[in-house]
């Protein structure tokens, strides 16, 4: 009887570490948004805002010029003006990283997020404007 005891409570403890482990490996990186379109995504200014809380490597890209920049811009953007993307200038960006987009209304930012999508970059959003960004900017 206490043999049999001993192999329930071994088939229970094996069951219990097998079912932590696979539960474990399971977990995966936050999942990168896929593209509605064959060229970009297009994103909410919420939605650009949790996946900015969400992964810290995500490169925010304002496509204004560098006055409009300088006047207030999100924080941890970097400037790279629309007019400045082109296939012959080479980017210092991987080409899986994910890069968010955005300009002053909307109509750059979307531009350039189908240029960066031309060039290769697989992981493209567009959020619009920063006119309907409701969260904090800088000017530092």
């Amino acid at each position: 009887m206490r043999e049999l005891f001993l192999v329930a409570a071994v088939i229970c403890f094996g069951m219990a570490a097998i079912k932590f482990y696979t539960a474990r490996m399971s977990r995966n990186p936050p999942a990168r948004p896929k593209p509605a379109s064959d060229k970009y995504l297009t994103l909410t200014a919420e939605e650009a805002k949790a996946r900015l809380d969400e992964d810290d490597g995500i490169i925010l890209l304002d496509v204004r010029t560098q006055a409009e920049y300088d006047g207030g811009h999100i924080p941890g953007a970097v400037c790279l003006p629309n007019e400045d993307i082109s296939a012959s200038l080479p980017l210092p960006f991987d080409k899986d990283a994910e890069i968010l987009v955005y300009c002053r209304s909307g109509r750059r930012s979307a531009k350039a997020a189908e240029k960066l999508a031309d060039m290769g970059f697989a992981y493209v959003a567009d959020f619009g404007g920063i006119l309907n960004w409701p969260y904090e900017t800088t000017t530092d």
